[in-house]
C-alpha cells in the first residue's frame, strides 16, 4: 500500500475528476510525487468505508475498465453519467481528463 501522503495525493486527484469524464491509473500516478499505476489501483481497491470519491472514473490506459469484481457496477455508473463505450468496450479518448 502507498504511503499516507501518496494516498492523500491520489484521493485528492480522483476527487477532481469531473462527471462524464475518466482518467487512467497512469495519469493519476504521473500527477503524484512517486505513485505508480499499480499503487493507484491498490488505493482504489482499498478505499475507506463511507468515501464519496468517484472511483468509477478511473480506468486502465487501454481506455477499458479493469477486470475486477466491481467492473459491472463501474460500467453502470459511467453509463449513468452519459459515458458511452465503443464496440470493444473502450471509453472515447476525448473523455479522458485532464485534457
Amino acid at each position: 500500500m502507498a504511503r499516507p501522503e501518496l494516498l492523500e495525493q491520489i484521493y485528492t486527484i480522483v476527487d477532481q475528476i469531473p462527471p462524464g469524464r475518466v482518467t487512467t491509473y497512469g495519469r493519476i500516478a504521473a500527477m503524484t510525487e512517486g505513485a505508480t499505476p499499480r499503487m493507484v489501483g491498490s488505493a482504489m481497491r482499498h478505499l475507506p468505508d463511507g468515501h464519496q470519491l468517484p472511483w468509477h472514473r478511473v480506468i486502465a490506459s487501454s481506455l477499458k475498465l479493469a477486470d475486477h469484481g466491481g467492473a459491472e457496477r463501474q460500467h453502470r455508473k459511467l453509463r449513468d453519467e452519459g459515458i458511452l463505450f465503443d464496440g470493444k468496450g473502450r471509453v472515447p479518448a476525448h473523455l479522458v481528463w485532464p485534457d
